[in-house]
C-alpha cells in the first residue's frame, strides 16, 4: 500500500479536473487493498445520487452528496492557503508533519 500523506481533517486545495482551484476540509480517506488512495472533500465533487425511500428517510428523493477525489489530485495547503508538500522533521522522539513551503508544522 502507497504512504498516504494527506488525513482527515487536514485543508486541502484541488490541483486537477473540473474542481480545480477549490478548497475544503478532508471528510474521508478511502483506503483499499489493490486500490488507489481516495478522499472525500467537504463541498467538493457534490454529486446528484437517487435514494429510494426508506426507514431512515421515507421521502426519497434526491440527495446531493461529496464523491471521491484520488489522492493525486488534492495538495495540502498551508498558512498562506497554497498548495505545499508534505515533509518530515523529527523533535525529539516524535515525528511531526511539516509544510514544504514555509517549513512549519502542519
Amino acid at each position: 500500500m502507497t504512504k498516504v500523506k494527506i488525513k482527515r481533517g487536514d485543508n486541502v486545495i484541488v490541483t486537477t479536473g473540473k474542481n480545480k482551484g477549490s478548497k475544503g476540509e478532508v471528510l474521508e480517506v478511502i483506503r483499499k487493498e489493490g486500490k488507489d488512495p481516495r478522499v472525500i472533500v467537504a463541498g467538493v465533487n457534490v454529486v446528484k445520487k437517487h435514494v429510494k425511500p426508506s426507514a431512515s428517510n421515507p421521502q426519497g428523493g434526491i440527495v446531493e452528496k461529496e464523491a471521491s477525489v484520488h489522492i493525486s489530485n488534492v495538495s495540502l495547503m498551508d498558512a498562506a492557503g497554497k498548495a505545499t508538500k508534505v515533509g518530515y522533521k523529527t523533535e525529539g522522539d516524535k515525528k511531526v508533519r511539516i509544510a514544504k513551503t514555509t517549513g512549519k508544522e502542519i
